[in-house]
Order: structure tokens, then sequence, then C-alpha cells
């Protein structure tokens, strides 16, 4: 008789499925990055929901993502090619420009725009 082996087909499953979350998040960024003119990033921990991963482009847009966990948001943003940023603060806070939509979104019901309902 032959010997036979069993194969799990499940086997790296998790580690596979991980890795195509990852480059679908970056794909993302890459097309913001691209759409933008270029952009940056920073990584802020949610607590149990994740990270989130906020992206300034270089035309003062700005969009952010939604990561499983801080590890992944980072790769996500490593595999990018994206500039990082610890915080969202200084230079990098003042390349962000809000519209009017935000505006009203923001300060609406102060300001006499719409309400947030």
């Amino acid at each position: 008789m032959a010997d036979t082996q069993q194969v799990d087909t499940k086997a790296g499953w998790a580690e596979r499925w991980a890795e195509y979350r990852l480059s679908r998040m970056a794909g993302r960024i890459d097309a913001f990055s691209k759409a933008h003119g270029g952009a940056e990033a920073q990584v802020a921990y949610l607590g149990e929901r994740g990270a989130r991963i906020v992206l300034v482009g270089e035309d003062g847009a700005w969009g952010d993502l939604v990561a499983r966990s801080p590890e992944a948001a980072r790769k996500a943003v490593e595999k990018s090619g994206i500039t990082v940023h610890d915080d969202f603060d200084g230079e990098f806070a003042a390349k962000v420009e809000t519209g009017p939509y935000e505006w009203s979104r923001m300060a609406g019901i102060q300001v006499g725009g719409p309400s947030n309902t």
C-alpha cells in the first residue's frame, strides 16, 4: 500500500486572508495618494475596534480608514510607501483643508447649518 497523507486545506487560510486585507487596504491608501498628489498618514489607536488611519493628501484633502489592529494599520501604510506621523499635530495637521461641508457638520447647529440628525 502507498503511504497517504492528508492535506489540510485550511492551513494558512487565516494568514492568506490577513495578507489579502492588508494588500487591499494598502491599495486604497495608494489610490488616495495618487488621486491627491501624494499623501501622509497617522495611525490612531481605537481600542478593541482597531486603529484609524488618517490620510492627508498634498492638496489638503483628507480621509480615513479603519484597520483591525494598529499593527495591521502600520503594515498597510508602510506597504503603500507613504510617510507615517506619530501625532496629528503641527505642520501635518495644518495641511488639512476643510470646506463648507465639514464646517456645517462639525458646528452646524451652532452656526445655523443643517443639524447632525
